[in-house]
């Protein structure tokens, strides 16, 4: 009898301890040092020292091609930028804003009498549209932004600091580092 409890209270012991592990035990995410998005391709990278961390698909602005030169034209911008701002609150499933408009941007707008828009952001799903999952990137419904499903945002969200640039490309042709992994 006394070596049956002695094997329960070790079970019981160990579950205690084992129950703690996994918390102590997850890994921090890897955090990406830059983010590449590949508007022809219709792809989000996450990358780390040019190994792709992650790889998403996208939906952007309803008129993706070119960059945005001005407020509606649902175009999203091309070019370096910063992350520079979240938002858990937002209408979306979280966003993650982009530094548009930068001084050029601005100067190309105010040249053409025009506003150059803002509020781009990487961001997920809007409220109540959580099902579409992956499927919302069928086609492009943003008015400028980078949208994915919201467990991909979610995903983001953790492996992307403010500060990180995100390159805002073409295509894969304008890569002008490598990434480890095929396009």
């Amino acid at each position: 009898m006394l070596r049956l409890w002695r094997g329960a209270a070790l079970g019981a012991g160990l579950s205690l301890v084992c129950g703690f592990l996994p918390a102590i035990a997850d890994p921090v995410p890897i955090k990406a040092d830059r983010v590449v998005v590949l508007k022809k391709e219709r792809t989000l990278l996450l990358l780390r020292d040019g190994a792709v961390l992650g790889r998403f698909r996208i939906a952007l602005g309803s008129a993706p091609i070119g960059h945005k030169l001005q407020s509606g034209d649902g175009r999203t911008p091309e070019g370096r930028y910063l992350l520079d701002q979240r938002n858990p609150e937002s209408e979306f499933h979280r966003s993650i804003r982009i530094s548009y408009p930068n001084e050029e941007d601005e100067v190309r707008a105010r040249a053409r009498r025009v506003s150059p828009g803002g509020l781009i952001m990487i961001h997920g799903l809007p409220k109540g549209y959580d099902s579409m999952g992956s499927g919302h990137a069928a086609e492009d419904w943003t008015d400028g932004c980078v949208a994915v499903s919201n467990p991909e945002m979610d995903e983001i969200w953790m492996r992307v600091d403010l500060g990180t640039p995100i390159d805002l490309l073409p295509d894969a042709t304008h890569l002008a580092v490598p990434v480890s992994a095929d396009l």
